[in-house]
């Protein structure tokens, strides 16, 4: 089964975006993390850690990576294209052939592209607000921007040969003003309370983006179009709220819901949608077509499902929650739960897994370990005691699987506090 992975992703996913699940065979890779606490002595930057694949796996969390300070060429880039510097580094994704990286900064609205062999930042746009995902279209023409309190999704023209990335104003759309296809409110205390987008999920044909909201409900939009429009349309009791985590495969876009917030601490939710049913032709009733609820664990309020990822052969799906330090596993064919594989133990006490992607082939999965001061996400739902980069064995094709080393990442201030929270994850085929 062919998965085009669209985590979220980061980034790329939660969300990752992408090649084929497991695709790749021996290629060399790396490993990209981004720690989004500011870089020690200034009030912006942050890190981002390179590991070599094959060091990964031979040396564990030994692996040694390449760190690149945010609050040099990337500040420096984007007080010169923007006049202003970037804020807590979020999301991080890749284009199709990976040879550009594509990184969201939450705090400052700014959206960062990088020559990914040369790890070199080439352009720089201010979106707004926030923006706390950008994600790319498979055919590499744009990159849709979830524009987080300013409740806007953007879209950046993107000529990766060209070196050109062009944000455009004219294809803008507004989540919480103006009325969905069916005539109703797009924000509305009862159908959508909060439409501050958070991942934007895009399809294999670069045509519709699934766009999870932090209140709840979900708008497909089809983002080709100038402006972006909507084609269907969610309400909080369809989808539940604040979904991070994406990936398409079996002709299924699945989609999470999360926790993390002041008013909703605990939430778990696993979603499919029929990528078939979706036209660029607008449906007239709400939720329509009907996604099918996989998988609930709301009920012992300790869950915070975050990031995904199909493991190779798209036979089964990884879900990390935050709250519970586990991976769901589901088999695809059935939904049903095969394994919940607990990351507690020797090697961490509350490793807080965040998003997920793995190696080329799928014999590794690799899970972001928040920290002591989470920058992102409410304290309750994602506080960790060992940031880092989680290393997992995968085992019977992604059936289960075992924590086996962590590659810790440190910022220690000037009081002996380590500041370190990773989030953005992805890897990089060479």
């Amino acid at each position: 089964m062919k998965a085009r992975i669209l985590v979220l992703l980061l980034s790329g996913a939660v969300l990752a975006l992408g090649g084929a699940a497991g695709a790749g065979g021996k290629r060399g890779y790396e490993v990209w993390a981004v720690d989004q606490s500011n870089t020690q002595g200034t009030t912006a930057g942050g890190a981002l850690y390179v590991y070599d694949g094959r060091s990964l796996e031979t040396r564990g969390g030994a692996a040694v990576p390449e760190r690149v300070d945010l609050g040099a060429a990337a500040t420096a880039l984007c007080l010169e294209q923007t006049g202003t510097a970037p804020v807590r580094p979020h999301m991080l994704l890749f284009n199709r052939r990976g040879s550009h990286a594509i990184l969201s900064f939450v705090a400052s609205g700014h959206v960062v592209f990088f020559d990914a062999p040369t790890r070199a930042p080439v352009a720089c746009i201010d979106a707004g607000l926030q923006a706390h995902a950008a994600v790319p279209a498979p055919d590499e023409s744009y990159v849709v921007v979830a524009n987080q309190n300013g409740k806007l999704l953007q879209r950046i023209a993107t000529d990766y040969e060209a070196g050109t990335f062009e944000l455009e104003p004219a294809a803008t759309l507004d989540l919480a003003s103006g009325t969905t296809p069916s005539g109703a409110p797009r924000q509305d205390p009862g159908l959508r309370p909060d439409n501050a987008p958070i991942c934007p999920l895009v399809d294999s044909t670069s045509r519709f983006s699934f766009v999870t909201l932090r209140g709840g409900g979900l708008f497909v939009v089809d983002s080709t179009a100038t402006p972006m429009r909507i084609v269907a349309e969610y309400d909080r009791a369809t989808v539940h709220g604040n979904g991070c985590g994406g990936v398409e495969g079996g002709g299924k876009m699945w989609i999470d819901s999360g926790g993390g917030t002041a008013a909703n601490l605990s939430e778990f939710d696993v979603y499919s949608f029929p990528l078939g049913a979706f036209s660029a032709e607008p449906a007239s009733e709400p939720n329509t077509p009907a996604p099918t609820l996989v998988l609930s664990l709301d009920g012992d309020g300790m869950a915070d499902s975050h990031g995904m990822t199909l493991t190779r052969g798209g036979r089964y799906l990884w879900v990390a929650d935050r709250m519970g330090n586990r991976i769901v596993v589901i088999r695809t064919a059935t939904g049903k739960v095969v394994d919940v594989l607990d990351l507690a133990g020797p090697l961490s006490d509350d490793p807080s897994p965040d998003l997920l992607d793995l190696s080329p082939d799928g014999s590794l999965a690799f899970v972001t370990l928040r920290g002591a001061f989470p920058l992102s996400g409410d304290p309750h739902a994602s506080t960790g005691s060992t940031p880092g980069l989680g290393i997992l064995r995968v085992r019977k094709d992604g059936k289960t699987g075992a924590l086996t080393a962590i590659a810790r990442i440190a910022n220690v201030d000037a009081g002996g506090i380590d500041r370190a929270d990773p989030h953005g994850l992805r890897v990089r085929l060479r």
